[in-house]
């Protein structure tokens, strides 16, 4: 997308719908690239004057081969099951995150599209394994060890995005030039599927806790570096940059491995509430999450709750994983910026979230009443188990 590009060049981003995909398109769209964003919903943001959506879905191969037409590059950024409930939906993960990746790869070389840049995730490495400073030369987590669907069905469709690298296309012009980003969780104002499930759990009441060493450290994303990063991705892609990124993967974060919680310490008390100083151990959370897990597969089909936690968040969030950005800086030349959560805080206070004076009634009796039963039976029950592990 640099000075080479033209605004005949046309670029196309699956889950452009999405928070992630529809600042992407903005970005690149304002460097003279045209730019579509394709997705099974429209963006919740106004479109842009000049960029396209069309509304479509990975998992359909005629939708995507259609809407491939004259494009230089896919971002493939749509997926499924990141988080909370969606993590329990094995199908849906199945269908979207490997066989809509089988689909735009093959819609790619049927089409002649010659880039394709694929979203993945620190998942295809982490899985509750502490790592400090890992590189891109660490192997795959064994798909068996996955303690998530959503992981291993990404690891799969990193590794399928990657042995693509190289294939001839179908109308002769070459081959098809791939590469693979590995976020951290993204953050940044408007930001969707995470922020506002903690915020939610915040002015709920039910953030009372924080467990785990303190000392543990994970990565964040601002997602203006993540643009920054997918551009220079495809950049890098391009004869002019020798190729340099085909067939690679590259750690994508802030570059700053921080606590967890301590992180999200200034969203906190930056809306008004007091920050939790309980703290639980790691392994009495994961088995209230395990507990919580069984219960969702019972009851699910008939209510369909958001668990607190998954087994998956525990460990993404209490246990140490951080990655060097040393290859991405040397190969795409990123450089990622310093962000705060203060732009965060603005946004959520801007559409009213914050305390605000309730009465407490007989439903809220009932909602604490009930946690903290559930959370004695937690513990009872794990006292045992945890007795065990430490034989």
């Amino acid at each position: 997308m640099g000075a080479e590009s033209t605004a005949k060049e046309t670029v196309l981003i699956t889950g452009g719908g999405g928070y992630f995909g529809f600042r992407l398109g903005c970005a690149i769209y304002q460097k003279g690239v045209d730019v579509i964003l394709f997705d099974v919903v429209k963006p919740l943001q106004t479109l842009p004057e000049g960029i396209k959506f069309k509304q479509g879905d990975v998992c359909c191969l005629s939708e995507v081969e259609e809407a491939l037409r004259d494009v230089i590059c896919v971002f493939h950024i749509a997926s499924y099951g990141m988080s909370g409930r969606e993590q329990l939906n094995r199908k849906l993960i199945e269908d979207v995150n490997v066989k809509g990746t089988e689909n735009v790869i093959q819609a790619c070389r049927s089409t002649g599209v010659s880039s394709l840049v694929y979203t993945s995730t620190y998942n295809v490495i982490f899985g509750g394994q502490i790592i400090e400073n890992g590189d891109e030369s660490l192997p795959y987590l064994p798909l068996h060890l996955h303690p998530d669907h959503y992981s291993r069905t990404k690891s799969l469709a990193e590794m399928k995005v990657l042995e693509a690298n190289g294939a001839e296309l179908g109308n002769g012009k070459g081959v098809l030039r791939t590469c693979a980003l590995r976020p951290a969780g993204i953050y940044g104002p408007g930001e969707q599927r995470h922020l506002p499930r903690i915020v939610s759990y915040i002015e709920r009441g039910l953030f009372k806790f924080v467990y785990g060493d303190p000392l543990s450290l994970v990565e964040f994303v601002h997602v203006n570096n993540l643009v920054q990063a997918h551009i220079l991705a495809s950049e890098a892609l391009k004869a002019n940059k020798k190729h340099v990124a085909a067939g690679q993967a590259y750690f994508i974060s802030d570059g700053r491995p921080v606590n967890n919680f301590e992180f999200f310490r200034p969203l906190v008390e930056g809306l008004g509430y007091k920050f939790p100083t309980c703290r639980l151990p790691l392994s009495l959370v994961y088995f209230f999450a395990f507990l919580t897990e069984m219960v969702h597969s019972l009851v699910g089909h008939v209510y369909n709750f958001q668990p607190l936690l998954t087994r998956t968040e525990v460990y993404k969030t209490g246990v140490t994983h951080y990655f060097s950005m040393e290859k991405a800086r040397k190969e795409l030349g990123y450089e990622p910026q310093q962000y705060s959560l203060n732009e965060v805080v603005e946004w959520f206070r801007s559409r009213g979230c914050g305390p605000k004076p309730r009465k407490y009634s007989i439903m809220h009796l009932v909602r604490d009443g009930a946690l903290v039963l559930l959370l004695i039976a937690v513990m009872v029950s794990w006292f045992p188990s945890a007795a065990a592990f430490s034989l």
